[in-house]
């Protein structure tokens, strides 16, 4: 299971726009965008927080950044050659250090509250999910909600 139905979404930015994004959330009846960039700025207009989060409240959609979430800087070439060894060590140590400490477990706790509350969409840069952590980060509230969706 990707991602559990109809409740949680990834969404990169690359090669889009804000307008795009907000179109992606309001078609899917998303409420909340939240931001798992470690850092929130980019060079791209409109997607650094403070410009964001503005655009997302224009529309009606909430803006939540989690860090905690956030894949080290050191650690996503990796992540752009997924199935290589390289791609597997940066897995392996996302989950490690990242899912699997505490400030992340509590990440992951208090996005699927915010699931309970309708369908979220997970940003981040990267257009192919596969080469992005964000993935993993679905994977990780599957493995927490898939007992409830049962």
């Amino acid at each position: 299971m990707d991602h559990p139905p109809d409740r949680l979404y990834g969404w990169g930015y690359a090669g889009h726009s804000v307008d795009d994004l907000v179109a992606f959330a309001q078609t899917r009846g998303v409420h909340a965008v939240v931001d798992v960039r470690l850092n929130p700025v980019s060079r791209k207009r409109g997607f650094s927080k403070r410009l964001l989060a503005a655009a997302l409240e224009d529309a009606g959609l909430a803006y939540v950044h989690l860090p905690a979430l956030g894949n080290p800087r050191d650690n996503r070439d990796g992540f752009a050659a997924p199935g290589t060894a390289a791609g597997r060590a940066a897995h392996a140590r996302y989950a490690e250090e990242v899912l699997d400490a505490d400030a992340g477990q509590d990440a992951l706790r208090e996005l699927t509250a915010m699931m309970n509350r309708g369908p979220v969409a997970l940003l981040c840069y990267e257009a192919d999910q596969v080469c992005c952590h964000r993935h993993l980060v679905i994977r990780a509230v599957a493995e927490l909600v898939e007992p409830i969706l049962v």
